[in-house]
């Protein structure tokens, strides 16, 4: 029997024979590790150099993982995903490590938008942001770490808390649910904290706020089990985003580096395991609304058969499956086809802007084995099916 995400047809109906070219060139060089270090440090000396790299940039990798550098510019994309393949789209405006306050105030105001793009269109069903978008990371590790603010502190705190209610109301006010990402796990407890004062207060009677729980961190089903007693009691849902987690080689360098235990699972069958297991978990109990973020297929089959079990239909608003814009299309356009709901990550930005971003994600494919080597091999099949 062929299963459900072997379908190459359906996975790459959208792209043209050219574009499947050239997602198979993209990830022939993913694949080998020594050319994503060399590129990575090519690109990233062209674009401080401001040599005239950025054309180059964004008829490969850019156009291949990003949706366009502006959200407008994302639209035709999106608009074709969803008319030809039923996939929604999350638009992420993946610009990061911004420092100050005309910064975080652009974010605010790109985040509101793409809330108001939300609401308008039935395509993208999401908005969504990262905590460091609307603050310095350095004062989300002050508060992590328990250390007292200084006054200047204090307030430029209380203006981060205010950023993060104004989307928060905004997105209650148009009723479209609200992803927050999460980030390096010594900044995390001072987002997650703020972020559980949000669902108490925008959560009564469905999930608008979502946190992220990054199930590569072995202590991350305690805070879900903890965080369940106290909605419980409290009487609010509670929505959360669940991924494996992208910092990984980051948090075991910091973690050897300070003398402390890595909150990383031990391996990736403990990862596997720990994130199933929130899967299960968050079917199991009611008011909790989930988005499940993964480019397993394992996972995603979990996902359906608990469905199935509980008596969750495929469009159930609290249950949604994402995977990022470029990836992992065999598992989004064949779920989609069968009714689930599938919404793509779609990262804009300017192009030297969201070079971090897209550096993260050539990283993550050459560290998780068998990712773009199954990619490979579904691109392979397709061009032979066409007889490319």
């Amino acid at each position: 029997m062929m299963r459900l995400f072997d379908n190459t047809e359906t996975a790459f109906k959208l792209k043209s024979d050219s574009e499947l070219e050239r997602a198979y060139f993209l990830f022939k060089m993913i694949q080998s590790q020594p050319m994503v270090r060399i590129g990575t440090a090519v690109t990233n000396f062209a674009l401080k150099a401001h040599l005239p790299v950025e054309g180059l940039i964004r008829s490969t990798v850019f156009d291949h993982f990003c949706g366009g550098v502006s959200e407008d510019d994302c639209l035709p994309n999106i608009e074709k995903m969803y008319e030809q393949g039923n996939v929604h789209s999350v638009l992420d405006y993946s610009v990061e490590g911004k420092e100050d306050e005309a910064q975080f105030d652009d974010a605010l105001k790109m985040t509101l938008k793409t809330i108001n793009f939300a609401e308008e269109k039935q395509s993208i069903p999401y908005a969504v942001f990262k905590p460091t978008g609307f603050g310095r990371f350095d004062l989300y590790q002050k508060l992590t770490e328990g250390k007292e603010l200084t006054s200047e502190e204090k307030v430029e705190w209380d203006r981060v808390v205010e950023r993060f209610h104004t989307v928060c109301k905004a997105a209650k006010e148009k009723d479209v649910p609200l992803l927050i990402d999460a980030e390096e796990s010594w900044m995390q407890d001072a987002a997650d904290n703020l972020i559980e004062e949000l669902m108490e207060i925008y959560n009564k009677e469905k999930a608008i706020v979502f946190n992220t729980l990054q199930m590569y961190r072995h202590d991350r089903m305690e805070y879900l089990r903890n965080l369940h007693q106290r909605a419980h009691q409290k009487g609010y849902h509670i929505g959360m985003k669940v991924v494996r987690g992208a910092y990984m080689e980051k948090e075991r360098e910091r973690a050897k580096e300070n003398g402390y235990e890595s909150p990383i699972c031990v391996d990736k069958q403990a990862t596997d395991d720990n994130y199933n297991e929130a899967v299960r978990y968050m079917m199991d109990h009611k008011n909790m609304a989930i988005f499940a973020g993964t480019h397993n297929e394992e996972s995603s089959y979990l996902l359906m058969d608990l469905a199935k079990e509980h008596n969750i239909a495929k469009d159930d608003k609290r249950m949604w499956f994402g995977q990022l814009y470029g990836m992992s299309d065999h598992i989004s356009f064949n779920l989609a086809k069968e009714g689930y709901n599938v919404a793509k990550y779609v990262p804009f930005g300017p192009v030297r802007d969201v070079m971090p971003y897209l550096i993260r994600r050539a990283e993550e494919n050459t560290s998780v084995a068998g990712q773009t080597s199954r990619e490979l091999n579904l691109l392979k099949t397709e061009k032979a099916r066409r007889k490319l």
